[in-house]
């Protein structure tokens, strides 16, 4: 293999790597857009979604690589699997903030962070005491389809990656610019009380949030237990900082920017693992969200937002 194909194979999987941590990203941008929290319970609300996938996957028969249910499409067994985790770490985001965080709405401080904290500690293990701490095998149904680019390989499962998570994000894009509820969601972003006086249901808005942003985790979760055929109670810290890093970088509480942060850091993390060394990856993603707090706090596509005190 070439240096250029190595490239190439290696921008396939930066590729997909970033649309899994945009779609992480995008949870953090939504909630923080709203309600200037980084809710870091979204780390383990991920590795929740994977093991719902995982679980999802297993009791439509699922084994290894083969359906074992016939008759049973595997686009069918697909949607069913992505429909019930996205429902569940959905409803668990709504759950999250209407019985832990909306009581803390009006606590001034780092109440509300802190209590996400523990959250994301009770959900970890939670899945550590009840499913144990050894990696659990992903099924992969898909087949082996590929498809060669010089001598770099791009199979059917990177371009269902990024079909699903381009949907996605295009989906929600609509959702935000175009819906009344999307509407609703930007103008109480921008100033809730002004927002509730002109009728918007704030508590409505923010409940909304916290179910795409956990759905969208739960899609992640799926997404890379399809790609790296394995799933672990550990899994949520890392690809959970690297989502974090991606929606600072593209500026968070903003969405495009969530996107293009998440694709930056997949790639970062492709190319750098091959071109100098795994080990180096961390040092280089979080030494680039060092310098973004430091030279351009608002990320690449933010802005510095009014004060809404």
């Amino acid at each position: 293999m070439t240096a250029t194909d190595l490239l190439v194979q290696q921008a396939i999987n930066g590729l997909s790597l970033g649309a899994m941590y945009a779609l992480l990203a995008l949870g953090f941008t939504l909630v923080y857009g709203i309600l200037e929290l980084i809710n870091f319970s979204h780390f383990n609300i991920f590795m929740v979604g994977s093991f719902v996938a995982l679980m999802a996957l297993e009791a439509m028969g699922v084994v290894g690589q083969q359906t074992v249910m016939s008759g049973f499409p595997l686009v069918g067994v697909l949607f069913v699997a992505f429909l019930a985790t996205t429902m569940f770490t959905g409803t668990l985001g709504v759950l999250i903030y209407r019985f832990l965080l909306r009581p803390l709405r009006g606590v001034k401080g780092p109440a509300a962070m802190i209590t996400t904290i523990g959250v994301s500690y009770i959900l970890f293990n939670i899945v550590l005491l009840t499913i144990g701490a050894d990696a659990k095998n992903f099924p992969n149904p898909l087949p082996p389809i590929q498809w060669a680019i010089g001598g770099a390989v791009l199979r059917l499962r990177e371009v269902l990656i990024w079909v699903i998570a381009l949907l996605l994000m295009g989906g929600l894009t609509y959702f935000v610019q175009y819906t009344r509820l999307g509407k609703a969601m930007r103008a109480t972003a921008q100033d809730p009380e002004a927002a509730r006086m002109m009728g918007v249901e704030v508590d409505r808005v923010i409940m909304t949030a916290f179910f795409l942003g956990s759905a969208l985790a739960g899609a992640g979760g799926m997404i890379f237990g399809l790609y790296y055929n394995f799933t672990s109670f550990i899994v949520g810290f890392n690809a959970g900082l690297r989502a974090f890093t991606a929606a600072v970088l593209g500026g968070i509480g903003n969405v495009p920017g969530a996107m293009l942060g998440g694709v930056i850091i997949g790639l970062i993390e492709a190319v750098s693992g091959q071109m100098i060394a795994t080990g180096w990856t961390d040092v280089i993603i979080f030494s680039i969200l060092v310098l973004v707090l430091v030279f351009r706090p608002s990320g690449l596509l933010g802005r510095v937002a009014p004060n809404k005190s």
